[in-house]
């Protein structure tokens, strides 16, 4: 019974180790996923020998295969909770909203607006990068100001210039100063 436990919790690190290494090869962060793949290789191999010593239970397979499942689950929730990367979001108004675009500047977002020509009338667009884990606040702030705005979230996968990434870079300088 003991080993039955030992391969859930296995599992339950395993793989939310595999998400995490997964994401931070999409995001380019291959430090870190070579990190994670280390330890999640030594998990792996350590785990399945578990469920193929001895006389290889119907129970450890099933255990091992329910595992996998909730680290899975696990693995997205704790992927969720850091929110690595940044986020590009689209939001479309049907009238100006300069309180909108005040509201969002004034809470640190960087906006640029743009008008266009929609089926039957002007349209108002406006382009946010930002932080992924500051998206959820981004959708509250446009929402309680503009609540029929339509809003579209993508995850660039790069990007250079700019407002945001010259604020990033002045913030490595800053940190650098305060290290020495």
């Amino acid at each position: 019974m003991t080993n039955i436990l030992l391969i859930l919790l296995l599992q339950l690190v395993y793989v939310p180790l595999l998400t995490l290494r997964t994401i931070f090869l999409v995001k380019n962060l291959t430090l870190f996923a070579a990190i994670f793949g280390i330890l999640e290789m030594l998990i792996y191999v350590f785990g399945l020998s578990l469920v193929f010593n001895g006389d290889q239970s119907l129970l450890a397979m099933i255990v091992y295969a329910v595992g996998f499942g909730l680290g899975m689950f696990l693995g997205t929730k704790i992927e969720n909770k850091l929110a690595i990367g940044y986020v590009y979001i689209t939001i479309n108004t049907q009238k100006k909203n300069q309180e909108l675009i005040d509201t969002l500047r004034t809470n640190g977002f960087a906006i640029t607006t743009y008008v266009g020509e929609g089926r039957d009338s002007e349209r108002f667009k406006y382009e946010i990068l930002a932080k992924r884990n500051r998206e959820k606040e981004l959708f509250s702030l446009v929402e309680s100001i503009e609540p029929k705005a339509f809003i579209i979230s993508y995850e660039p996968k790069s990007f250079k210039g700019g407002f945001l990434v010259d604020r990033m870079k002045k913030q490595a300088r800053e940190f650098k100063k305060t290290l020495k």
